[in-house]
């Protein structure tokens, strides 16, 4: 409602859920105000290699601890998983440190070395991938498959839902990041939109109208990826077949 509105109406008492005077010129000032096609762009490009890297190193170490035997996995499992219960904030930090040396500050790929590695991905897959039965991988085994075979065109596939929600998380989290952009990049060219919508909020005043009307439009993304995976799950649980 606030991204239709003048700015004199934002703060009308009482408010105005439909206001009587739309303004369409706030999603025109937005594009005048910031470049939100650079920060659409940067925020896209992110969130679809973050999330596809995610989908990949999870699936890999999914497979490889629920369906490889090797001394020691359940311990490695746990040990990996406990890392969930550390903050990013505790070591947001040694990362910016390590991405220093690395030379990668104000790159894109200091993002995205820092994140493709989710515990709870791995964590979500692997128990998709215990639900399959051992019988498929072992038919595999006798046709020659290897294990990237039998991971990516064997067992991914059936672990269809698990993917879809983990491609919501990781997408949903990347794309609504502001810490980590904020402390990785400097540059105006390689901002995020999370970024670029803070440059609405002076320190002195905020531009409500124009503030609304960009984030109305960074749901855009956010809404579609939700309505996908839906009929993705939906269809995923459906065609879930047995063994023949």
């Amino acid at each position: 409602s606030t991204a239709f509105k003048f700015e004199q109406d934002v703060f009308r008492f009482p408010i105005q859920w439909i206001p009587e005077s739309i303004r369409w010129a706030n999603f025109k000032d937005v594009f005048n105000y910031i470049p939100l096609t650079t920060y659409y762009w940067n925020s896209i490009k992110l969130s679809v290699i973050i999330t596809f890297l995610t989908l990949l190193t999870s699936a890999l170490a999914a497979y490889a601890f629920a369906k490889l035997r090797f001394r020691g996995r359940d311990q490695l499992f746990l040990l990996y998983l406990s890392t969930i219960m550390v903050p990013w904030q505790v070591i947001m930090i040694p990362q910016f440190m390590l991405i220093t040396k690395l030379n990668l500050v104000n790159t894109h790929w200091s993002l995205i070395l820092t994140q493709v590695f989710n515990p709870v991905g791995v964590f979500l897959l692997r128990q998709y991938f215990l639900g399959i039965p051992i019988e498929y991988s072992e038919a595999a085994k006798i046709d020659g498959c290897n294990h990237l075979w039998i991971c990516f065109r064997i067992i991914t596939p059936m672990a269809k839902p698990g993917f879809m929600t983990l491609i919501i998380f990781q997408f949903v989290g990347t794309w609504n990041d502001y810490l980590a952009p904020l402390i990785f990049l400097n540059d105006d060219v390689l901002r995020t939109l999370q970024l670029g919508l803070r440059f609405f909020q002076a320190e002195h005043s905020t531009s409500y109208a124009l503030l609304m009307a960009g984030t109305l439009m960074t749901l855009i993304p956010v809404v579609l990826i939700y309505l996908f995976a839906q009929k993705q799950i939906i269809t995923g649980l459906v065609s879930a077949g047995g063994i023949k």
